[in-house]
């Protein structure tokens, strides 16, 4: 009997970006049938192959993809995907929420219908039996906003796998294969194996199925395969059997780490001018943690463990249960915090979606800059000259290219924005500065320079609160680093232990202690 055809082979992909190597000769194949983990650092090139997957982005010349046994031309356009039986599941799971599961579902058939009435209660009975098939007991006339948080990314999934089946029915195409990237980030533990039981039945259905994720637990219990990538490489690929937590470890940080090494009492700093106390709420759980005068703590861990959420319920951006914020002698309840009050207390935030939630794009950089001091600019009327040249003195002191106020800001490079928006914030001369990715997506050299501002400001006695999935960026700027898992600290990394492998494997749970 031959052997099976695989749904997928991705063979020598390779992505270059000027002189840095994201993807190198990387290789893989995944059956029907089977669900195939992709595992690996953050920057070890998974992203760059889903993209290239999806059409974003152009590979190397020297790749090759096979779908269902037939060569296809790459670079793939932008939304080919479709066409050649695959669909995408991403963090984000791209479903409207005003509208109702069956129009969410149905969206791209009624779509295509054009003037034809929609016969809304023949499409309710399909979904209805769509939704019982992969387990799923939702009313489809409920709009999705009254759905449970768990539920909609499992909605997203039974849509992709409706639209692949529609697509097969027009085009003859026999199979199809899901990518889901990191599907379980915003679930509680307690109900990612609802999630995974669709998986589960996605693959039953005949389907292969991508499942990028940093979670170990979550890829030794739900996937058939497991490839593992390091630096752009494959470093590790084989049945998930064949696999126990610290092999996985192992291969994605790329040696053995030796057990962390003991810190004295008397090294930690007692002197804090920042406090937070039982902090519960928004996927965080009595979290308890303090900063010293001058100290950069560091926080990390896995999507979905809590970490990310803390700097938005510090300002009063996310809800809330209960928690105290002591900064210098002031004590703030957190559970009414609001930003306008954060801001007066001497905290400045600066978010990880620079242009989503930090600043405005088409305004110009000088209105960007001033929009927390502008009332010392009015008169009866808005000195815009004065403006400009405050602005211009502010560009010229964090080092922005070009220093010209007029530009708009979504004309600058991503590290000169972000330069922007700390210096937006820091003319404020805060007690704390809250990091949210502070270098994500900016050059080697803006990040030094980004580097120098955070070490600046911590210099003259500031507390920096620095929350981040880049472990190489902690690691080189960081004093401390506290370790997040399913919303509590798990761990507290200081002095030689803050490296780059020590935090990774941290966040990947690990217990060193214990035998795998």
């Amino acid at each position: 009997m031959p052997p099976a055809i695989p749904i997928l082979e991705a063979r020598h992909f390779s992505k270059r970006f000027g002189g840095t190597t994201a993807l190198d000769d990387v290789s893989l194949t995944i059956d029907s049938g089977t669900v195939h983990g992709l595992v690996g650092h953050n920057g070890s090139g998974k992203s760059t192959l889903i993209k290239i997957l999806g059409g974003y982005h152009a590979p190397e010349p020297e790749a090759e993809l096979i779908i269902d046994g037939k060569p296809v031309r790459l670079p793939l356009a932008p939304g080919l995907f479709r066409g050649l039986g695959m669909a995408f599941v991403h963090q984000d799971p791209g479903l409207i929420g005003s509208l109702s599961v069956v129009e969410n579902l149905r969206i791209g058939a009624i779509a295509q219908e054009r003037l034809r009435p929609i016969r809304w209660g023949e499409e309710a009975r399909r979904c209805e039996a769509l939704l019982t098939e992969f387990g799923m007991d939702v009313d489809p006339r409920a709009t999705v906003e009254t759905l449970r948080p768990w539920q909609r990314p499992m909605l997203a999934i039974v849509r992709a796998v409706d639209e692949i089946r529609q697509l097969q029915g027009e085009t003859g195409i026999r199979r199809g294969l899901l990518v889901l990237d990191e599907p379980t980030a915003n679930l509680a533990d307690s109900n990612v194996h609802q999630l995974f039981d669709v998986v589960r039945r996605v693959r039953d259905a005949g389907f292969g199925v991508l499942f990028v994720s940093h979670d170990l637990d979550e890829i030794l219990s739900v996937t058939d395969h497991v490839t593992v990538l390091r630096d752009g490489r494959v470093v590790g690929s084989g049945p998930t059997a064949g696999f126990v937590r610290n092999d996985l470890v192992r291969l994605i940080v790329g040696y053995d780490i030796p057990p962390a090494t003991p810190r004295t009492v008397e090294t930690r700093r007692t002197d804090h001018l920042v406090e937070v106390r039982d902090l519960s709420g928004s996927g965080a759980r009595d979290v308890n943690l303090s900063i010293a005068p001058g100290e950069i703590l560091g926080a990390s861990g896995l999507i979905g463990s809590g970490f990310a959420e803390i700097g938005p319920m510090l300002i009063g951006a996310l809800p809330v249960r209960s928690g105290q914020l002591r900064l210098g002698a002031t004590t703030m309840e957190l559970s009414v915090m609001t930003p306008a009050a954060a801001i007066a207390a001497g905290i400045s935030y600066v978010p990880g979606e620079r242009l989503r939630e930090g600043c405005i794009g088409e305004l110009t950089v000088a209105d960007n800059v001033t929009l927390p001091v502008l009332h010392r600019f009015f008169r009866g009327w808005l000195r815009t000259r004065a403006i400009d040249d405050h602005a211009r003195s502010e560009l010229q002191r964090f080092g922005v290219r070009p220093p010209d106020p007029t530009l708009p800001l979504e004309a600058l490079s991503g590290g000169n924005q972000q330069k922007v928006l700390l210096a937006k914030w820091l003319q404020l001369s805060p007690k704390l500065l809250v990091l949210q990715e502070p270098t994500q997506g900016v050059d080697v050299g803006a990040r030094e320079q980004i580097f120098a501002i955070i070490r600046d400001f911590a210099s003259r006695g500031g507390g920096v609160l620095c929350l981040s999935g880049d472990h190489e960026q902690l690691a080189l700027l960081c004093d401390r680093v506290l370790i997040f898992r399913r919303g509590r600290i798990a761990a507290d990394l200081a002095g030689p232990d803050v490296t780059k492998d020590r935090i990774a494997h941290e966040c990947l749970g690990s217990d060193l202690s214990s035998a795998a």
